[in-house]
């Protein structure tokens, strides 16, 4: 097909920048292979942790040991890595090409675009973490750094971080994001991880066997990464309950939690991604905002003012050494720390590429490259810095005026900070209503994706392709 040109047009070659994409748009059957081999893994591996617990956890924890001790180098160089080339890219002359076609208006509003990117990308993580992190950080800094109790401990819990939540992470999703958008909505390739992979291997070994396995690997990280997520949503629902007045929750009450997210899910995942997706996602950005208003006017506001660009500063300041920092640099001591934080974090995100990164690409249509990439980098990494800087910095306060926040489980921090804010009760209850819609909203996009890749690369996945590819 001819390449349309105009004058002073910086598109890419080859282009086509004036055609619907029509392999994306067109309505797929179910891919019998994707499908039946990617439910047979997740059955198969549920079923191995039913039938022999202990097994499956020696296995895997030998394996996150192996991975952790031999790739974590290779971790640290690929996480700047796609800081780094996300930043080229956008900022080079391709940042004015339109992930569609030309003139094309983008297909979500910007409040809406950045509602459901933040709700899928780490909703649920900023609410387990928005506490339990910079305080973790703060009662036991990083080895090397300063001594617990320093009065520097709080700008390194503040620095380390954000180096966890905001650039690096968001620029691991803006590149894979990037890649399937661009495929899919300006070469009009089928929106499927393997497509991406095109220009590579070849549009034949993309839509054959090898492909097909490129595609049930995203399926198994999507449902298992997803899986990750909501279990921690679930735990912080559980303790909330607890804060509240309830016994301690037990399996069959966290199931019980689970069941009622899921029918919620599913009644949300039927309406589609402009519908349900988009009005469950605008209310989380709505109800975390209220949280964190009353957060920082009922707690340290002040501090919490000083903290936002002091940990910027720290953050920027330390960042080479951060992003620098392997086992070489201080032993069994650092290995054990970074095992437990940095490369973890780093495996983490990787992993839910294929999910956050197919859901971002979905709802980016119409943007150009430059929009996309500084929309999906700084945008929320600048949310990160407030919302941590107001909850990090908060319950640091707290612990430092003698309430010891750090002896409560991790799930449970949140709510010790939100019991000693007025009105703290109703803040806890509004805390369980973020968390479940976050659940949802997760649960769905999650939904989106499995579905997509389950269906050859469907935009628009038909409703039943959804419950079965996320159940």
């Amino acid at each position: 097909m001819a390449v349309h040109e105009k004058p002073g047009d910086t598109s890419e070659p080859g282009a086509v920048p004036d055609a619907a994409p029509p392999a994306a748009e067109r309505r797929r059957p179910l891919d019998r292979w994707v499908f039946g081999i990617a439910a047979a893994l997740v059955v198969g591996f549920v079923a191995w942790g039913v039938a022999a617990t202990d097994t499956l956890s020696g296995v895997s924890g030998a394996v996150l040991a192996g991975v952790m001790t031999g790739g974590g180098w290779a971790f640290v160089l690929v996480a700047s890595g796609f800081v780094v080339f996300a930043l080229w890219v956008a900022f080079s002359r391709y940042g004015k090409v339109p992930l569609g076609a030309d003139e094309e208006p983008p297909e979500f509003r910007t409040v809406s675009w950045i509602a459901m990117m933040f709700s899928a990308g780490m909703g649920i993580g900023l609410m387990f973490y928005g506490v339990a992190e910079p305080l973790a950080h703060f009662t036991s800094p990083p080895p090397g750094t300063v001594a617990p109790g320093d009065p520097a401990a709080l700008d390194v819990a503040m620095a380390t971080t954000l180096f966890h939540w905001t650039l690096h992470p968001w620029a691991i999703y803006a590149v894979v994001g990037l890649s399937i958008a661009y495929s899919t909505f300006r070469r009009g390739r089928r929106q499927l991880i393997s497509s991406a992979f095109a220009p590579l291997l070849g549009e034949r070994r993309t839509e054959g066997p090898l492909g097909k396995a490129v595609d049930i690997l995203a399926i198994f990280a999507t449902l298992f990464g997803s899986a990750a997520s909501l279990g921690l949503g679930t735990l912080q629902i559980g303790a909330g309950l607890q804060a509240n007045g309830l016994p301690a929750p037990v399996m069959g009450l966290l199931v019980a939690i689970i069941a009622v997210l899921t029918v919620a899910f599913v009644a949300s995942a039927v309406s589609g991604v402009a519908k349900g997706i988009q009005w469950l996602s605008t209310i989380n950005m709505v109800l975390a905002g209220v949280l964190a208003l009353v957060v920082f006017v009922g707690g340290p506001t002040i501090l919490i003012l000083n903290l936002i660009p002091t940990a910027i500063g720290d953050y920027l300041g330390d960042m080479a050494e951060m992003a620098a920092r392997t086992a070489a640099s201080g032993g069994d001591a650092t290995a054990e720390w970074l095992s437990d934080w940095t490369v973890f974090y780093w495996a983490w995100w990787i992993s839910w590429t294929p999910f956050v990164g197919m859901f971002i690409a979905r709802i980016s249509r119409g943007r150009t490259i430059r929009q996309f990439v500084v929309g999906v980098i700084l945008i929320p990494s600048a949310v990160s810095l407030v919302w941590f800087a107001i909850f990090g910095g908060a319950a640091i306060d707290l612990q430092r005026s003698g309430t010891d926040l750090a002896s409560l489980g991790t799930e449970a921090q949140l709510f010790g900070l939100l019991d000693a804010m007025p009105l703290g009760g109703v803040l806890s209850v509004l805390a369980m209503v973020l968390v479940a819609i976050f659940f949802v909203s997760g649960a769905d996009a999650a939904s989106v994706v499995t579905g997509t890749l389950s269906q050859g690369g469907t935009i628009s996945p038909a409703a039943g392709s959804w419950c079965s590819g996320a159940s």
